[in-house]
This record gives C-alpha cells, structure tokens and sequence, in this order.
C-alpha cells in the first residue's frame, strides 16, 4: 500500500514509521525546514522500540521518501493521512492541494484530535472520501485510533479504515457519531481540568498529581477500563450494586467539572516549575527513550494475557508470517527488545530458552500440537535443555531461528535450534529433547498418530542434513537411539513429568 503523510510533526512521523516498519511505502511532505531530521529522529526510535514488542519480525520496512512538493506526496497514494496543525484555515489550504491528485478510492485521513469530521468534510469538494483517524503519542507503540465519520461517509469506508489500521497493529474504535474530542480526548480534558485546579489551589503538585496515577487508578486502567474496573467495586452483585452504593455521590461532585481555573502568569510558572523539578534534569529525548522503553516492556507483559494494549500487539502478531524457503524450517524471526538485556548489555540467558521454547511449540504446532490437541488431553513436556552461547545478541538485532529434528520417532521429539544473525553468524545453539504426554495420567505416552506421522517425516527429511556442531553433549545420544527408550521405566518417566515445563 502507498501512504502519504502530511506534516511531519510528532504524530505524523510517528503514523509514517508505524506504516514504514509494518512494510507499506511511504512518501512525506512537511514544508518545515527542519522537518525530514525530526521525522528520521522519530523514525529511529521506533525502529528501537516496536519491533520489541514483538515475537515475530516484523515485514521488511517500506520505503521512505521525503517530497519536495505536496502533490508529488499523493500522488497515487492509497491512503493520505493529514496531520496538520489543529486550525481550519491551514487544513482548508492542504486539502485543496491534496484532492485534485487523490486516485479513485483513496482515503483521505486527519489524525484531529478536536475538530469533528462534518466541519472538514465542509472544506472538501469530494467530503464523502475524508474521515477522521484520531491516534495517540507515540503513535508508534500506542494502538488506540479513532475512525469517525459523517452522515455522507459511505457505510463501508469507515470498516475499510479499520482493517487498514488492523494491518498496522493499530486498535480502531470505529464511532457511531462524531463529537468534539471524541472519547480518549474528553476523558483525558476531564482529568487535565481537575489536575489544574489541585495545582492552582495547592493542594498537590505535578509530581503527586503523577504519581497518583502511576502507582493507582493507571495501573488498573492499563488492562481494565473504567467500567469493568468499577463492575469489581461492586463485588459479586456486580455495576448494579456499585452504582446503588455509589452513584448518589454523584450528587455532590467531588470535582470541579467543567470549571476551568484561569491559566494566568502565576499558574504557568508554578506548573512549569514543579514540572522541571519533577524531571530530575532529564531531557526531553531522555525521557522520550524512557518512555518507549516503558510502554514497550507493559504491553508485552500484557500480550500473554491478551490484555489492553497487549491483545492488539497480540492480534497483529498471528498476522505476521514465517516465510520459509527450501532449507530448514523457520521456527522463529524476532527483533531482541531492550526488556531482555542484562547489566553487560547483552540478551539474558534467560531469554534463550525462551525465544527456544516459541520455535519448539511452532514447530510441534504445525505437525499437529495444536490448542484443540491439547483441549483434547494430549501435549508435550520438555525434559532437557542445553544452549551453547557462541555470539552477543544486542537489543535490537534480528535473530532467525532454524530447527532440525534429530530423531520424531515414539514417545520423544529431540530439536536442534539454530539462532542466525543477519550476516550469518551463528549466535547460539539450543539443543532440547521434548516427551510427549497424556495430560489426564500426566504420564509419557505416544502421540497421536497425525501428529507421529509429520515428526517422523521431519526427522527423514532433515536427516540430509549434516549432524549438528555440538549436538549430543550433553543431551547423550541414548536419547535418539530407539532401543535405549525401553529401558526408561514408566514409573521413572511419570516421576521426572513433575519437574518438566511445557
């Protein structure tokens, strides 16, 4: 898909990274000087986050190239995402330059985050084609987009929108009907009201006001909104009861609603101040990284769980593909994230095993061990590990993971993981042999015959393959030799299941 981006601010190239790192071109117009340096400066650090949050490579980055004019931006363009300063008269000035160069079917977006769609749509000769995509800072790691619409936006565009945005991991909340502010600004002014009142009136400053949402109500909301967080105030009998106990509060407000204090001198400078001391003297860029490095490590631990932010990345993820070619099957393509490295600066141990552990159930997955496999009482068990740890892997490198299958045969799966760099150098081996077990006996038992059948054809395919360095030390050779299984007594099998982990 070609994408062109209009103005170049912080949300504009945050949408052009988020569309060049999920693989799609793009062309950018800014007529500030200085606009293509703060959009490669953008660029960069999404290149150092995104790619972490998942366990997956993203596609190869699409193209990017600066225009000199805006029509040369557009032109052919299958969506132009507008994302220019919040005034009429400068967007009026923009879409006039935009249309006469849109194709037939392209969707003219404005990332607003106040102005309602029917007011831009009036700036438009062809109104039918423009909506509203609404995302939030960093637009790189943050999902949230708001598509909003008009009465004259034909029903299906705005649907259309949102699996466009879908395909770049974005979370699309599709409106019934626009509004000023539409849903993530007017609950963030509410907040931003109240805020300025306890600073005005000192009864807290900017740090507290901070760190009353990071150490509460922030905590929850990161995986449980608003409402189903106040559904578990209400216990058992759920909102009904909450809102018995406490919707008569309502009816004296603890906030100052839609009073606004008056944003003079003296309440400028005592915010300002207190923001600077609250900054430790970290600059912008400093606490920019922080803050990337931040959302990256939450939404991953909310990913496992397909909760908040992390069921989007999750989402998008199982749309990323593995391609594979002629040699050993790809088990896994990742980016190493900045959450897995340790004090020397390089991957923690740990995640070997663990990157290991995503290429073994890939693999055993595509031969049959599915999830309806494992509903249905039948899985696997690791038994042994061994990772030989042969070159640095930095936060950021890409890392491929090939796997050959040593022996299928029976009750026990031995796999040989290899993680290649990009150049080619082999960084680490991990050797594992993995038994298969009947979840109801918790015993070791033989796999279904589909799921034996396609293991027993991987280990005769890659039998071509030459036997691997380093295979076999410390995983012995008994393990692959068939005769040697007999010897191992159910009774000591079902012992050791107790300490395997899948």
């Amino acid at each position: 898909m070609q994408v062109a981006i209009v103005g170049c601010g912080v949300i504009g190239a945050g949408w052009a990274a988020r569309f060049l790192l999920n693989g799609h071109d793009v062309r950018a117009w800014d007529p500030a000087p200085e606009a293509e340096t703060r959009l490669q400066a953008v660029l960069q650090k999404a290149r150092a986050s995104l790619p972490g949050l998942y366990d997956r490579a993203l596609p190869p980055s699409g193209q990017l190239r600066f225009c000199a004019t805006l029509a040369e931006a557009v032109q052919g363009a299958d969506w132009v995402q507008e994302s220019a300063p919040e005034r009429l008269t400068i967007k009026q000035s923009l879409f006039a330059g935009i249309e006469p160069h849109m194709t037939e079917g392209a969707i003219l977006a404005s990332s607003t985050s106040n102005i309602i769609p029917s007011k831009l749509q009036a700036l438009c000769h062809h109104p039918e084609r423009l909506i509203v995509a609404h995302p939030f800072n960093p637009v790189y790691l943050v999902p949230l987009v708001e598509i909003v619409g008009t009465d004259v936006t034909p029903s299906e565009l705005p649907l259309r929108a949102a699996e466009i945005m879908r395909g770049i991991g974005m979370h699309p909340l599709v409106m019934a009907r626009e509004i000023e502010g539409f849903i993530g600004n007017r609950l963030q002014e509410a907040i931003w009201r109240e805020t300025l009142w306890m600073v005005k009136d000192g009864i807290a400053t900017t740090a507290q006001i901070d760190e009353a949402i990071l150490y509460g109500f922030g905590l929850r909301m990161a995986q449980m909104g608003q409402f189903e967080t106040y559904r578990l105030s209400g216990g058992e009998a759920g909102m009904a009861h909450f809102l018995a106990q406490f919707g008569p509060t309502l009816a004296d407000p603890l906030t100052h609603l839609t009073d606004v204090p008056a944003l003079d001198a003296k309440l400028i400078g005592r915010i300002t101040t207190q923001s600077d001391a609250q900054s430790g003297g970290r600059t912008i860029a400093q606490m920019e990284q922080a803050r990337d490095q931040n959302l990256v490590a939450l939404i991953r631990a909310l990913k496992p769980r397909q909760a908040g932010a992390g069921a989007a990345v999750r989402a998008h993820e199982v749309r990323l593909s593995l391609p594979q070619d002629t040699n050993l099957p790809v088990t896994a393509r990742r980016v190493i994230p900045s959450t897995w490295i340790d004090a020397n600066g390089h991957m923690n141990e740990a995640h070997y095993v663990e990157v290991a552990s995503n290429a073994s159930d890939t693999l055993t997955e595509r031969c049959g061990v599915t999830a309806e496999y494992i509903a249905g009482g039948h899985s696997h068990f690791t038994a042994e590990t061994h990772v030989r740890y042969l070159a640095e892997l930095l936060a950021g490198e890409e890392i491929t993971v090939r796997t050959q299958v040593l022996h299928g045969k029976g009750k026990k799966t031995h796999l040989f993981h290899r993680f290649m760099k990009t150049d080619g150098t082999l960084a680490a081996t991990v050797e594992v042999m993995i038994l298969h077990v009947d979840l109801a006996t918790r015993r070791v038992c033989a796999p279904l015959p589909h799921v034996a059948k396609a293991l027993e054809t991987l280990e005769l395919a890659h039998a071509a393959y030459p036997p691997p360095d380093g295979a076999g030390r410390a995983i012995g050779k008994a393990w692959t030799v068939a005769s040697q299984s007999a010897k191992t007594s159910a009774a000591g099998e079902s012992a050791r299941s107790s300490r395997w982990t899948r």
